[in-house]
């Protein structure tokens, strides 16, 4: 039976033209990057090149570039990062401190449908003590920006918001938000000192992208954004690598230590063949965004007039404007979401009611966020949450897929 696969906001399915750029550098071109001798010379500018095709991608530089295993690590790295350089460099740690803001309690700002790996790094920084705040979303998922102006103070260090959301697929307004930090800044650079006005650049906005590459914006001049995660998996690369993009002059803590790789910010050896591989995948995501966008987009859509018209009682989670063109997430209140992707996989449709990485919920935490924002009962919320079923489309995907799955569906529906 020919599987059908719609998990893709999970993991994506390493594109064969990328496992062919990767193949000798398993076992010719094998040498370690760091080593000073012709074949580590080889690695290493192996290892330039495939940096240099990841910055162009984003509008970047090579040096603004870190290579990690992955888009929790980047998420890690720029959050705590940033923390563990600012305490490091605290009066009160007896350092001589490039601090120029008079504060002591630092202050974050993230949104509350984050990715597990943001949103417990949020949990660790307040262990720390630090005050955090969770930007509520609406009804749609979505972030009003002006909400910014009275949660962003003084001593707020950084702002985390997910480009594109990795459940409901929502795309957020990240040029709205940072006008919003950039008004900020320039408000504190009026009230500070002669001394510290040029030096406020805070707070700093750090973009989970993820979910994104294949189809948004990455431009990080027109963004607009101080850090960006990158995951390679999401893109037809392979798993276990990402990267991390930290704009010229921003200075953040390692969390791995070691030989010094990546200056100094990841130790360990470079994986070229996944390096290799990473920047494949960005090179066939640049080709493809355009056309791909247009055609999910309309299957996509499709499907949602199509659910409606087969299930009267189905709820379309997320806004359907700003939306990943390959997102489909959908509650059927008293249905068992779980259950249901098991019966589809039964019969050869691959998906998923939530996140993988909140496995084990029993729902979607997303989902049950932006029910609450609804005027529905506390039970509603709770059957809309448990009922979720999220299908990513890919560039395998094919309407008559789409056509299947709601035969399918349809049938499983029927059986209850």
């Amino acid at each position: 039976m020919r599987k059908i696969y719609l998990d893709n906001a999970a993991t994506t399915q390493v594109d064969k033209k990328v496992l062919s750029s990767m193949a000798k550098y398993w076992s010719e071109i094998f040498a370690n990057p760091s080593s000073i001798h012709s074949m580590g010379v080889e690695a290493k500018i192996t290892l330039q090149k495939a940096r240099k095709t990841i910055a162009d991608f984003i509008g970047g530089h090579e040096r603004e570039i870190i290579f990690t295993s992955g888009g929790t690590e980047a998420n890690n790295l720029a959050i705590l990062g940033v923390f563990n350089h600012l305490e490091a460099s605290l009066p009160s740690k007896g350092n001589n401190s490039t601090w120029k803001r008079s504060f002591q309690v630092p202050h974050f700002i993230t949104s509350e449908i984050e990715h597990s790996s943001v949103l417990e790094c949020f949990k660790k920084l307040e262990l720390e003590g630090c005050k955090v705040d969770y930007l509520e979303v609406d009804e749609f998922g979505l972030i009003n920006p002006k909400d910014l102006r009275d949660i962003i103070k003084p001593e707020t260090v950084l702002v985390s918001i997910g480009y594109a959301n990795n459940e409901i697929g929502v795309i957020q307004p990240i040029r709205e938000i940072i006008k919003e930090i950039r008004h900020k800044r320039k408000e504190f650079s009026r009230s500070a000192s002669e001394e510290g006005r040029d030096r406020i650049t805070m707070p700093y906005l750090h973009i989970d992208a993820c979910q994104a590459g294949l189809y948004l914006n990455f431009n990080v001049e027109e963004l607009g954004v101080d850090f960006m995660t990158l995951d390679a998996q999401k893109m037809y690369g392979p798993k276990g690598v990402g990267a991390l993009f930290v704009r010229d002059g921003i200075k953040i803590k390692p969390m791995i230590f070691g030989g010094g790789q990546e200056k100094g910010m990841r130790s360990g050896t470079e994986n070229i063949p996944l390096i290799v591989g990473f920047a494949k995948a960005l090179e066939l995501a640049r080709k493809m965004k355009d056309k791909e966008s247009v055609r999910l987009s309309k299957i996509r859509d499709e499907f949602f007039d199509s659910i409606k018209k087969l299930v009267p009682r189905v709820v379309i989670n997320g806004d359907l404007k700003s939306r990943l063109p390959n997102n489909i997430n959908i509650s059927i209140p008293g249905q068992d979401g779980e259950m249901i992707v098991f019966r589809l996989d039964e019969a050869g449709i691959i998906c998923s009611s939530a996140s993988a990485c909140f496995s084990g919920s029993g729902e979607s935490l997303v989902v049950r966020k932006i029910a609450e924002k609804t005027n529905v009962s506390r039970g509603e919320i709770d059957l809309r949450a448990k009922s979720t079923l999220r299908f990513s489309m890919g560039k395998h995907t094919k309407m008559v897929d789409i056509k299947k799955l709601l035969k399918i569906l349809s049938n499983i529906l029927q059986s209850f």
